[in-house]
């Protein structure tokens, strides 16, 4: 009897990726060209920006919190990081006569920028009791201001190959945008599982009062998490700009969202305290193999949203289940 519930208990936990791999197996059985080795270094090359903005939002989502202004963060930052590295002679060059940056030395300035704008947002949340949801909201419009004050809302590009050379290098047949996020995603387990920052974060997660009550400093891991995820947006906003070719305040419009949604999916808890970088890595998995699946299926680009909605409906439906089954 207790095999039997446990059995229904993981059908219903992990419902809607066995959906999803059942999805991706018929997709293939109908399409030659989906198992194929460029498919999957292109799904890959889209995971890469999605799974480093993913992981910055993990941590907000483990302390009980979320980011909303992870989307208009992205613009920013690729807006920022483009109009350092335009072409000396490109017509349209946003600050004529000016050389170019080096582009490390243009990803450290954008993500300095915003990890300072994401520290604000922090310092709300943890000094004065703003809500997550508010406080990011506020700071989502006050970036989307300053990105349109900045750039004049004119969209950018003639881009230096240094920059684009990020998307068009390969090293081992693989893109350095995958490279990129293999490796942040390795420093990012590495915080979360070997610093005293990680144990930080997932005890806030699990209860903040008995947290700080255990010597843990709250109000200040909280202003650095947040900043940390402002940082990695900053990251895939340059990513995003180099994989594009161009950018505009809107580049990044909504991934803040399909963040959440993979996040939850993969199993980080919209409750606080449980969440692993494998969580990020297999839910943003899961959506773009939805996305491409469908693409191959036929199906209308625009009804993609609506499916990334009912998948986050239940993600987080099973989620709140799952807490509600513990207490």
């Amino acid at each position: 009897m207790s095999k039997n519930k446990s059995v229904k208990d993981f059908l219903i936990n992990n419902g809607v990726i066995i959906i999803m791999i059942i999805l991706v197996l018929y997709t293939g059985l109908r399409s030659d060209n989906f198992f194929t080795a460029n498919n999957f270094r292109n799904l890959g090359g889209n995971m890469s920006y999605r799974l480093v903005i993913a992981l910055g939002i993990a941590g907000c989502v483990i302390t009980g919190g979320c980011d909303l202004s992870a989307g208009r963060m992205i613009g920013f930052a690729a807006c920022i990081a483009g109009t350092l590295l335009q072409k000396i002679d490109y017509s349209g060059k946003f600050f004529p006569g000016m050389e170019p940056l080096n582009p490390f030395l243009a990803l450290i300035l954008v993500m300095l920028i915003c990890a300072l704008f994401g520290s604000i947002t922090g310092f709300f949340i943890a000094y004065l009791s703003v809500p997550p949801f508010i406080a990011t909201l506020a700071m989502m419009e006050i970036i989307y201001g300053l990105g349109l004050i900045y750039t004049g809302a004119t969209p950018l590009g003639g881009y230096v190959t240094s920059y684009t050379a990020f998307s068009s290098g390969k090293f081992l047949t693989l893109s350095w945008l995958i490279w990129i996020a293999v490796l942040v995603g390795l420093i990012t387990w590495f915080i979360f599982n070997m610093t005293r920052h990680g144990k930080y974060m997932y005890a806030i997660g699990g209860n903040p009062q008995a947290a700080e009550v255990a010597g843990v400093p709250v109000k200040k891991t909280m202003v650095i998490i947040y900043a940390k995820a402002a940082a990695m947006y900053a990251l895939a906003g340059f990513m995003l700009g180099a994989k594009a070719g161009g950018a505009s305040i809107n580049t990044g419009l909504g991934y803040e969202m399909e963040a959440i949604a993979a996040c939850a999916l993969g199993g980080v808890s919209v409750t606080g305290g449980r969440g692993r970088v494998s969580s990020a890595v297999i839910g943003v998995a899961v959506l773009e193999l939805l996305k491409v699946a469908l693409q191959f299926l036929g199906v209308d680009n625009n009804a993609q949203y609506i499916a990334i909605g009912i998948v986050l409906f239940i993600a987080i439906s099973l989620d709140i289940r799952k807490y509600v089954a513990k207490k």
